[in-house]
């Protein structure tokens, strides 16, 4: 955790002029894009386009490359948000409630995304699987046997109005 807070604060004194927007907007648009096809978008030599990418890769600005999936095509018909509150006490236990709630949730496929919260709630988890039953066996058999959880509540996403953007820049 105290890895990803380091660099999400090194990451705002990053300054990106418009050439690097420019290609991060267009990059989110179409990864598959060639340096040729990029470089006419933004306007500069492949060569230059090439040395900017690679930078933005080298600060963290660009993270990766991947396919966006449709999760019905996939067979993962049913998505589910779920506020978890986590337990105080680190009785009996090797790790604290916190480190083993992480190291837990790295390991379950279902959840695709997990966020620390402020409020009543301390996890916000992103769950996406098959039917009903797979989640409630999920829910069941996983989340609520895990021995730092307390207490969740379940939202199920019943039709998508924006998803999967790409970040402002």
């Amino acid at each position: 955790m105290q890895k990803i807070c380091k660099n999400i604060f090194t990451m705002s004194k990053i300054q990106l002029d418009t050439v690097d927007k420019r290609i991060i907007s267009a990059l989110q648009q179409d990864a598959r894009m060639t340096f040729d096809q990029l470089a006419e978008w933004v306007q500069l030599s492949p060569s230059a386009v090439l040395r900017r990418v690679r930078k933005l890769e080298e600060l963290g600005v660009v993270r990766g490359y991947r396919a966006q999936v449709e999760p019905e095509a996939v067979g993962l018909a049913l998505t589910a948000y779920l506020n978890v509150r986590i337990t105080r006490q680190s009785e009996g236990m090797n790790r604290t409630p916190v480190e083993s709630f992480h190291a837990a949730v790295a390991t379950w496929p279902e959840v695709v995304s997990c966020a620390s919260l402020t409020g009543d709630m301390d996890y916000l988890l992103c769950v996406m699987v098959q039917d009903m039953a797979h989640y409630s066996r999920f829910l069941m058999g996983t989340l609520l046997k895990h021995p730092s959880v307390m207490d969740c509540k379940t939202s199920f996403v019943m039709n998508w109005v924006k998803r999967d953007q790409g970040v402002r820049v």
